[in-house]
């Protein structure tokens, strides 16, 4: 369980120093896990919070926490700990910034080791973004360990109320660039205190 212990500051930001792997919203409701693809599914056509570690491996769990849906990002029952919160766009805007701006970003925000490639960052800023991949909705299939880390924000995008929005790095950029996405996609979450 990821708490507040394990934090790194980042400018005027405190962020969690790993991606979020929780079961439970902050309630005490559980998160459904989702393993099949027709749970994957049924989860985003009921607009349902849903969690799954990538490839149902819990070892990937171990290393890259867990992926979660936008309903559970967005469920009101809180997906963050208690004392933190899901960053929204500005917030990461302001990372973004304090790091150099968004084609510099990425490669001060990934791990030294563990992308494909030698694609590894510098991880000067001490956020070490792991590439833990993603969970798509049609055919609810995983993409991208080791190539891609992926993290969803608090905002959604106002004009699709079906996309929330997502920040993401990869192995062959030191870009870190966002993108409008169905809620229906599992992505990792890292949270910053209030």
């Amino acid at each position: 369980q990821t708490n507040g212990e394990e934090s790194v500051k980042i400018g005027s930001q405190i962020w969690m120093a790993k991606n979020l792997d929780i079961v439970t919203f902050r309630n005490g409701d559980s998160i459904p896990e989702a393993k099949s693809i027709g749970e994957w599914n049924s989860s985003s056509v009921a607009q349902e919070p849903a969690w799954c570690y990538y490839e149902n491996e819990t070892s990937h769990g171990k290393k890259y926490g867990k992926l979660y849906n936008y309903y559970a990002v967005k469920d009101p029952r809180g997906l963050a700990p208690k004392g933190w919160h899901i960053p929204t766009k500005n917030e990461w805007l302001v990372l973004t910034h304090f790091l150099g701006g968004s084609e510099k970003a990425g490669a001060k925000i990934k791990s030294r080791n563990g992308w494909k490639d030698d694609g590894n960052g510098t991880n000067s800023s001490y956020f070490n973004g792991l590439p833990g991949g993603a969970r798509y909705m049609a055919g609810g299939g995983f993409k991208t360990l080791g190539e891609h880390a992926n993290w969803w924000s608090a905002t959604a995008d106002s004009a699709n109320s079906n996309e929330g929005l997502m920040y993401e790095v990869g192995a062959y950029s030191s870009a870190l660039n966002s993108q409008e996405i169905g809620m229906g996609c599992g992505f990792s979450v890292r949270c910053i205190k209030d």
